[in-house]
Formats: structure tokens, sequence, C-alpha cells
């Protein structure tokens, strides 16, 4: 019997794999108040982020963590609400954000504080208003979303940190357990049977499909899932 793969291994929770709750400033999300306006009193790094996080103190006292925008300074007045101006920094709803603007941070569902692009140097477009409102991701994908899903203008700031390169092994052994991922990262077909299934073999290849059955359960359902469309066809040619 084999060791119990990575996946495993770092599914169980232990310290190695946990990621350091005292190094982060803590959730990074919009308020549930919809009508405010803060100022920003302090920009700073998280480890858990690539880009710069803007701690703001909102009129009514509550002090709450978000992603700089590219220009973002101290003391510069944020507005949060669906009736705002669309400026860069500011909180709005999607519906009020006119076509062609860059917008990032965006919720994936209205209220849950903001799910979708929040990588240093990133924007995403909005391309068209309708009963669901069409933004173009950093991918290029094209997704809909509810009108009523918050976004804030503008783009990322700290973009161009990958352009650095890190020069050594050590620098980016210490930039990855910042987040808790470990460094090297060795791939299964490189790694002798005993460690791994797609382990050992005179090269390196998994030796079998790598598609993962539709019906596995959660635990099992990662990677290569099996096209449906593909099941249908051979079905189709199997029974007819």
């Amino acid at each position: 019997m084999g060791k119990r793969i990575r996946s495993r291994r770092r599914g169980n929770g232990s310290a190695t794999w946990r990621s350091p709750s005292h190094r982060h400033c803590g959730p990074i999300k919009y308020p549930q108040l919809r009508e405010l306006s803060g100022r920003v009193i302090d920009i700073f790094h998280d480890p858990g982020h690539k880009a710069p996080v803007a701690r703001i103190r909102l009129e009514n006292g509550q002090v709450i963590n978000m992603i700089s925008h590219e220009g973002l300074t101290v003391d510069q007045t944020i507005l949060i609400g669906p009736n705002v101006r669309a400026e860069a920094g500011n909180v709005t709803v999607l519906r009020e954000i006119p076509e062609g603007t860059s917008v990032f941070n965006i919720e994936s569902h209205p209220g849950d504080g903001g799910q979708f692009v929040r990588t240093g140097g990133t924007s995403a477009v909005v391309v068209s208003q309708g009963n669901k409102t069409v933004v173009q991701l950093p991918s290029g994908q094209f997704k809909p979303f509810d009108p009523m899903c918050r976004a804030t203008i503008g783009i990322i700031a700290g973009g161009g940190r990958g352009d650095k390169p890190f020069l050594k092994a050590g620098k980016r052994s210490h930039s990855l357990r910042s987040i808790a991922k470990k460094y090297p990262w060795v791939s299964g077909v490189a790694m002798n049977p005993v460690d791994h299934p797609h382990g050992g073999g005179s090269h390196q290849h998994i030796g079998r499909p790598s598609c993962v059955s539709r019906h596995a359960p959660p635990g099992r359902k990662v990677g290569h899932i099996a096209p449906k469309k593909r099941a249908k066809a051979r079905a189709g040619k199997r029974w007819g």
C-alpha cells in the first residue's frame, strides 16, 4: 500500500497546510449597508492577497478592508451605494455602471461581499446591460451577473508583481509559504508508484484515462470531468 497522495494530506487540515490566520488582515468584503461614504485611513500589504489592501473608516464608524484600485490615496473619499457616480474607487450595482467600464471585486450574488476579479493588476469590463449584466472577465470569458450585484469601478492596484524574477528558489519558497502553498510542486507523473497513482513507467505518462466520472462523489470529482456530450454520443452508438 502506497502513501496518501498530496491532496489527501492537504485535506486533513494539519498545520503544514493551514494558512496562519494571524498574518491576514481579515475578510475583504463590502458592507451590508447600501448608502455609505468612507475615508481611506491606510493602505497596506496583506500576505493573503497580491493586491494592496485599503483600510476604510465609514461614516457610521465601522472600519472595513477593501481592495485598492490604481491611483488610490490616503484620505480619499469612497462612496458605496446604488446611486453613486461612476468614478474610480466607488462601489455600486452593476446596472448603474456604463458599458465599457472597468470593474473588479464583483459579487457572485447580491450581498455576498465580492467574489470575482480580485488579483492585483486585473479588471473586468461591463459589456452589456439587460435582464442580466454581461461582464468580460480577465480570462476572456463572458459571464452574466445579477444587475444588483455590486462591483468597484477601476483597475486593481499591484499590477506587474509577477514581472520581477525571484532569482533564487528560497525567495519563491517564502513567497508561497505566506499563502500556505508548498514549494517545489512535484507532479504526480514524476513520482514513484509508491508515492502517487500516476507514478512510475518508462516515461512520464498517467497510463490510463484521467477523466473522472460525472457520478463520482465530491471528494473524487476533481480534474477532468467526463464530458456529457461525448458520453451521450457513445451511449447512442452502443444502443443504436
